[in-house]
């Protein structure tokens, strides 16, 4: 397996470890519940040294991206940040990710662990524009550092004012004594915090000065386990399972990144614009168990007469509204808010409640 510059770190703290992604990653230390609340409460820091990261460089980076991303990249600014997601020939998903406005004519991609290789290849197949690529994957690492008390953490080791960097904004610059670090105000969970971009062998120093910094506040390392359920509370999509190739934007509700202007000719767009006209067959939709239970991914979505209406694609105990929550895909019409559905585990239909996403207010 592959290790991320704190892997022995993680193992010296007395982590459960497992495969994800080709990496050995910590899935949790002190307990899934206690790292939730600790970010929710206060702050929590995350390795996620495993994503991708690629760069477009060079006069034809923004024809590349405009071909490649639902999003319109014409729309970001320096500095700034976009959500958008790569889509194939046939309107489904490839993988989401967050695109970065570096510098003129420079953009950072950053993708899914798992997708790496896969995006890569995707990337350089479509690169018909001649735009500069290169997969850094291997020569950045990344924390997030995640909850209400994060910045009040990390203002400590960076002469930037962290105030001054809205979400979805970052800036590069000196942090725990190391230089150009992207601090960016970008996060899965749900809490406010940052997430630090920077080359590996600088890992260990910016782990232990953040730890120090942060000692007073209670921080914690926090494994993947936790990420899950923080992102599942916010409604957050995780691709392989709410997201994957079959599934379109316009599906998932993310139409709010799938643009149609006149300057994007991008993969797909005939397929979706279609879909938008006619309507979809499924949404993806959020909801809550009225009966005692956990909903898994996989699990059948039935109607009060038991047609199988869709399918669960994620699910949890929530750690805070200590209830069963979900998200799944399900036939419009039962889609609406309020509606009742069911989940089956077992032999057992459990009560539900389609609701709006936060989970956690």
């Amino acid at each position: 397996m592959k290790q991320t510059p704190f892997t022995d770190l993680h193992i010296k703290l007395g982590a459960k470890m497992h495969e994800f992604a080709g990496y050995n990653m910590p899935i949790e230390y002190s307990g899934i519940i206690d790292e939730h609340q600790t970010v929710v409460n206060s702050v929590g820091v995350f390795d996620v040294s495993h994503m991708g990261e690629f760069w477009v460089k060079g006069p034809k980076a923004v024809e590349f991206l405009q071909r490649v991303t639902s999003n319109d990249v014409t729309k970001l600014q320096l500095g700034k940040a976009q959500y958008t997601c790569f889509v194939n020939e046939n309107g489904g998903i490839v993988d989401d990710f967050i695109v970065y406005y570096y510098e003129p004519e420079k953009y950072l991609m950053v993708v899914n662990a798992a997708n790496i290789e896969k995006d890569w290849e995707w990337c350089v197949k479509w690169n018909t524009m001649g735009a500069e690529l290169e997969n850094a994957s291997d020569h950045m690492a990344q924390l997030a550092v995640q909850g209400p008390n994060a910045k009040a953490t990390l203002q400590k080791l960076t002469e930037e004012n962290l105030s001054d960097i809205p979400f979805y904004e970052f800036t590069t610059s000196k942090f725990a004594g190391v230089d150009n670090v992207i601090i960016s105000n970008t996060g899965y969970t749900g809490a406010s915090g940052f997430e630090l971009y920077f080359y590996p062998e600088n890992g260990i120093k910016i782990w232990d000065a953040i730890f120090e910094a942060g000692k007073e506040y209670g921080v914690k390392p926090i494994g993947l386990g936790a990420r899950d359920t923080l992102r599942l509370e916010m409604g957050y999509c995780l691709y392989g399972n709410d997201l994957d190739d079959t599934t379109t934007p316009l599906q998932a509700g993310l139409g709010w990144i799938t643009k149609f202007a006149d300057n994007k000719p991008f993969i797909g767009r005939e397929v979706l614009e279609k879909e938008k006209y006619e309507g979809v067959s499924r949404k993806l939709c959020c909801f809550e168990l009225i009966d005692k239970g956990i909903p898994r991914h996989g699990y059948e979505i039935a109607n009060e007469d038991g047609e199988i209406i869709g399918n669960v694609t994620s699910g949890t105990m929530s750690p805070i509204l200590k209830k069963g929550i979900g998200m799944g895909y399900v036939k419009p019409d039962y889609a609406k808010s309020d509606n009742e559905i069911y989940v089956k585990v077992r032999n057992r239909n459990l009560k539900a409640v389609i609701v709006k996403p936060p989970f956690r207010k």
